[in-house]
């Protein structure tokens, strides 16, 4: 499979670079990597637009000082960026993200992720959040949806964390198989992972939901999702602005899902709903 690679170089970096990858990823970019003078992005060719990258508004506002090049790389290409820039991050004083390269963490959770073009390293704001919800709450004995699963990090931690039931569902391809390896390499023995999106719940049921991927896919999933959980089920939301925090919870009031807390780092924020 051949990505193109999008550079994109941005003054002021913040918070134009936040809205660029929230925007790119409703166009098909699965990947970010962030760096000093902007970001590194990436989608698979077979699903670019460029219509739909110039009809980013950001792009040619006169606030911000955006340019863009790009290039078509081959998918295995990826992990050699990656391991050149990924660090492992720490949440919480408790759980570790990190590489299988990099020295074995003394902390409660120990995550092991490769994530090839796969999203969610606990990086971005929102996977870090939502760590973070996972933490603070009760995961012991749960049957749980990680939704939208990327490289399936937030699936692991809940295992990590006694959930007894597990399935972590992306509609691409590479996240995927993606996820599948990483559970594997955490020793995870209760993840299922499936190819596919919202459609895939009819008929299932879940004590616990996790959901990072953006507003608008949000909104139109919410009713699924609520649908999905049993009685006193918790859904963790994120993916989203504090500006749309609002939006979020209508939807979510509508469906009988009780706004409970949030979260927020950067203007991202990740939500707890109580239905």
């Amino acid at each position: 499979m051949i990505y193109l690679e999008f550079q994109f170089s941005i003054a002021p970096l913040q918070p134009a670079s936040d809205i660029i990858i929230a925007e790119l990823s409703e166009i098909g970019f699965e990947s970010f990597v962030e760096n000093e003078s902007g970001l590194t992005a990436y989608i698979s060719e077979s699903k670019f637009d460029e219509g739909e990258l110039n009809a980013i508004h950001i792009l040619s506002s006169d606030e911000f000082a955006i340019e863009w090049t790009s290039k078509s790389v081959a998918q295995q290409n990826w992990n050699e960026e990656w391991e050149k820039s990924f660090n492992p991050i720490v949440v919480d004083e408790r759980c570790m993200v990190r590489a299988p390269f990099h020295q074995k963490s003394y902390v409660d959770y120990d995550i092991i992720i490769e994530p090839k073009m796969s999203f969610g390293t606990g990086h971005h704001e929102t996977t870090h959040m939502m760590l973070s919800h996972i933490l603070d709450n009760d995961f012991k004995n749960k049957k749980v949806l990680d939704m939208g699963c990327g490289t399936g990090v937030l699936a692991i931690l809940a295992e990590m964390r006694g959930a007894t039931h597990l399935e972590a569902i992306d509609m691409d391809n590479w996240c995927y198989l993606n996820a599948i390896e990483n559970a594997d390499r955490n020793n995870c023995k209760k993840i299922e992972v499936f190819e596919g999106n919202s459609n895939l719940l009819l008929g299932k049921k879940y004590d616990i939901i996790l959901a990072n991927i953006n507003r608008n896919i949000l909104l139109e999933d919410i009713p699924i999702y609520a649908s999905s959980l049993n009685s006193k089920g918790l859904l963790f939301l994120s993916g989203f602005y504090s500006s749309d925090l609002d939006m979020i919870s209508e939807k979510c009031k509508a469906f009988n899902l009780r706004f409970e807390k949030n979260y927020e780092k950067n203007n991202w924020v990740a939500a707890k709903y109580v239905f």
